[in-house]
């Protein structure tokens, strides 16, 4: 039987990211978009699976960001797809410790919050 160990690693200052907004944060050479939903942290892939751009980037509605080129919009904490059925984005696990937002790169399973 194996067992999977989640490595979390220091990503952004909680107190830098403001409820309702997002940002593009880099680690271990990969692109990640973070968001603040209320106080809590929501990490998904940064790449739209549409035409590349910055998820980070975009606009945060009601939980979902909607992409800065085409507006496809996707669940910040699950990282689902609203506008097309099958271009789901992968979310990952975060955590907060001693004002530090912490990522793990491993992604959580589909669709999970």
């Amino acid at each position: 039987m194996s067992t999977t160990t989640e490595s979390y690693f220091p990503v952004a200052a909680a107190d830098s990211l403001s409820p309702g907004e997002g940002r593009t944060v880099f680690l271990r050479g990969r692109e990640y978009a973070l968001f603040n939903l209320d106080g809590v942290f929501h990490a998904i892939d940064n790449e739209c699976p549409h035409r590349g751009a910055p998820l980070g980037a975009g606009n945060l509605e009601n939980g979902k960001v909607h992409c800065p080129l085409h507006g496809w919009a996707f669940d910040a904490r699950t990282g689902a797809c609203a506008t097309r059925l099958g271009c789901d984005v992968k979310s990952y696990p975060t955590k907060i410790e001693d004002g530090e937002v912490f990522l793990c790169p491993q992604p959580k399973p589909t669709n999970t919050p």
